[in-house]
């Protein structure tokens, strides 16, 4: 199985907070807007089969499925599902949730799904080649494939572990392991290896002083990657 069990067992025991705005999911909750439209605005939602990669309790997934989208978010996380289950009845939000790993549902729905997404998450796990294979093998001819994650460099590590973890105190301690974080020609080269297409990339921002986040052209910390199976 492609999963660490102590990043899985790490954000278990968070599970029932993932609602909670002021949590220690808050960065997801104010993140969520800009990476939704960004997505939206290279493949509008409505309408779309969409699934959801790592999909925890369920922030994106029950976004996307607001704009239109018939989703389905997939993850290792028993208890972060029961949480994106309960949400989900709570909020009228319909959205498919299914305890299996990325290539063992791109073996079940080969082809399936008009986007893919898989934010914040290949960070985590121990071959994130594996899940972008997986997230091309989900996505249909045409389909489009997106993906967040963490640059690897000084400036990553003392933003997103020393400022986020240790001073900031957003996240908390441990919740990234800097050897893990991977670079924007490494993603790049996992999606064209997969036989995806490097659509664009775009950074997104956080401003300490005005604790706003914004979506730019800087790579150097968190980031994006647009991408897209050929039709």
């Amino acid at each position: 199985m492609n999963a660490d069990p102590l990043e899985l067992q790490k954000f278990s025991e968070l599970a029932h907070r993932w609602w909670d705005p002021t949590s220690e999911f808050r960065p997801l909750h104010e993140i969520n807007p800009l990476r939704l439209e960004w997505i939206n605005a290279r493949a509008p939602l409505a309408g779309r089969n969409v699934i959801d990669i790592g999909c925890g309790g369920g922030i994106l997934s029950e976004s996307m499925a607001r704009k239109g989208a018939k989703v389905t978010g997939i993850d290792l996380s028993e208890k972060a599902l029961k949480v994106a289950d309960l949400h989900s009845l709570e909020s009228g939000v319909q959205v498919r949730y299914k305890l299996i790993a990325a290539e063992d549902m791109a073996a079940q729905e080969a082809g399936q799904y008009d986007v893919v997404t898989c934010m914040e998450m290949l960070e985590h796990v121990p071959d994130p080649a594996a899940i972008v294979r997986a997230a091309f093998a989900l996505a249909k001819p045409g389909g489009k494939v997106f993906f967040s994650t963490l640059n690897r460099n000084p400036k990553a590590y003392l933003f997103a572990v020393i400022g986020a973890e240790y001073l900031l105190r957003m996240l908390p301690k441990g919740t990234h392991d800097y050897a893990k974080f991977i670079t924007p020609a490494e993603l790049s080269q996992y999606a064209r290896s997969a036989g995806l297409q490097v659509d664009g990339l775009k950074g997104l921002g956080y401003n300490p002083l005005t604790k706003i986040y914004s979506l730019n052209d800087d790579t150097s910390v968190n980031y994006m990657v647009a991408t897209s199976r050929p039709a």
